[in-house]
């Protein structure tokens, strides 16, 4: 599944895996969240509900253009810098590019909607 990200104005596309995570991330867009910044290699926000888990692996390594769920909290992650394997991180997708935009310092308005393939 392709979507498109809006980020503060920018337009971005990425690629959603085919897992039930994804599916259910991809049956609440559109929606318009503020990403905040997390220990300086992240983009966070908060969803609406929280996504199904169920078969999902106990654990993921992110590197920068993932887009991950962290069930733990309930938030969508959204990587600019690799990080280490994280227990409870599930992966969503992967951005297909434009990972620089997300290293802009503060809040950015995020909007995400499914592209017509």
């Amino acid at each position: 599944m392709k979507i498109r990200l809006k980020i503060n104005g920018k337009l971005l596309f990425a690629t959603l895996y085919d897992n039930p995570s994804a599916r259910d991330f991809a049956a609440q867009l559109p929606l318009t969240l503020t990403l905040d910044d997390y220990a300086a290699t992240e983009k966070i926000a908060y969803l609406p509900r929280r996504l199904i888990v169920t078969g999902a692996p106990a654990g993921f390594t992110p590197s920068a253009g993932d887009i991950t769920y962290y069930a733990p909290w309930g938030n969508l992650a959204i990587f600019h810098k690799d990080f280490s394997h994280s227990s409870g991180l599930i992966s969503l997708g992967r951005l297909d590019s434009g990972v620089a935009t997300l290293k802009t310092p503060g809040k950015l308005k995020l909007t995400l909607e499914l592209v017509d393939e």
